[in-house]
C-alpha cells in the first residue's frame, strides 16, 4: 500500500505575519511543526506581488527544511530563475492573476503549452519534479504528460465548495480524472480548499500519491493549535487510505 503523503503549506502563516509587519509568526517555525505534527514535505508559494511567503522565507526554508520543498510559483522568468538558483525539491507550476484572492483554477496546459514548454523542460533538466496544478480534465492531463511533467496536482477547489448536494458530482470527475492521469504514468496530487469535512473522500482515491493543505490547517491552528490540526488530518488521511484498500 503506498502512503499518502501530506504536504502543508504554509503561505497563511506569513499572511498573518505581514498583516502587521514584523517577524511574527515565522514561517519557518511553522514548517517545523508541521514535520513534528506529520507533513512529508512543506510547500510555499511565492507570488509575484509576495503577498504572503518572501524570498527571505524561500531562502530559510531552503537551507534549514529537512524534508522536502515543494516551491509553487507562476510560469514566469523571475520566478524560474528564484527556483533553478535554490533547486527545491518540487516546483508546482500554477495560474496566477494579481487581483486574486486565491487560485481560481487550474492551468490551462493545452492551451498553453508552447509558453510551458521551456519552463517544464528546464526544470527537468535541473531534477527538479515538476508539477501542474490542473482542473481535472482529460485534455489538461494529455497535455501534462505530453509536456513531459511528472506530476499533476488536481484542483479540488471545486469540489470543496460546491453545495452538498453537487459535491458527487465533482467527486467523479476527480476520481476520474486521476484513474486517467494515472494511467498516463503521471503522478498524481491534489488540493486546494481541503478540510477536515473533504479530505477522506479525496484521500481514498487510490492513485492520489500527495495531498497539499494549508489554509484550513492554519484556520484550524486558531482553535486546536497547528500541530493538532495536522495530527487530525494526517489519521483522517491514513484512515481513508486503508479504507480505500479495503484494510
Amino acid at each position: 500500500m503506498n502512503k499518502l503523503r501530506l504536504g502543508v503549506n504554509i503561505d497563511h502563516v506569513a499572511t498573518i505575519r505581514n498583516a502587521r509587519g514584523g517577524r511574527h509568526p515565522d514561517p519557518l517555525r511553522a514548517a517545523f511543526l508541521a514535520v513534528q505534527a506529520g507533513a512529508d514535505s512543506i510547500t510555499a508559494h511565492l507570488r509575484e506581488d509576495r503577498r504572503h511567503i518572501s524570498d527571505s522565507d524561500i531562502d530559510a526554508l531552503a537551507d534549514r527544511l529537512t524534508v522536502p520543498l515543494n516551491l509553487e510559483m507562476a510560469a514566469t522568468p523571475e520566478m524560474l530563475d528564484i527556483a533553478l538558483r535554490h533547486r527545491p525539491h518540487a516546483c508546482c507550476l500554477v495560474p496566477e492573476k494579481r487581483e486574486e484572492v486565491t487560485t481560481e483554477g487550474g492551468l490551462d496546459v493545452a492551451g498553453q503549452y508552447n509558453y510551458l514548454q521551456p519552463f517544464v523542460r528546464q526544470l527537468n533538466e535541473a531534477g527538479i519534479r515538476v508539477s501542474l496544478f490542473i482542473d481535472p480534465d482529460h485534455k489538461q492531463l494529455e497535455a501534462t504528460a505530453s509536456i513531459g511533467a511528472p506530476v499533476a496536482e488536481i484542483h479540488t477547489g471545486a469540489y470543496c465548495d460546491e453545495i452538498e448536494s453537487k459535491q458527487q458530482k465533482e467527486l467523479a470527475r476527480i476520481a476520474d480524472a486521476v484513474k486517467f492521469g494515472h494511467s498516463l504514468g503521471i503522478e498524481m496530487h491534489a488540493g486546494h480548499g481541503l478540510s477536515f469535512e473533504t479530505v477522506s473522500d479525496i484521500a481514498v482515491l487510490p492513485e492520489i500519491r500527495e495531498l497539499n493543505i494549508g489554509h484550513f490547517l492554519v484556520g484550524e491552528a486558531i482553535f486546536v493549535g497547528f500541530e493538532e490540526a495536522i495530527k487530525r488530518m494526517r489519521n483522517l488521511m491514513d484512515e481513508a487510505r486503508l479504507k480505500g484498500y479495503g484494510v
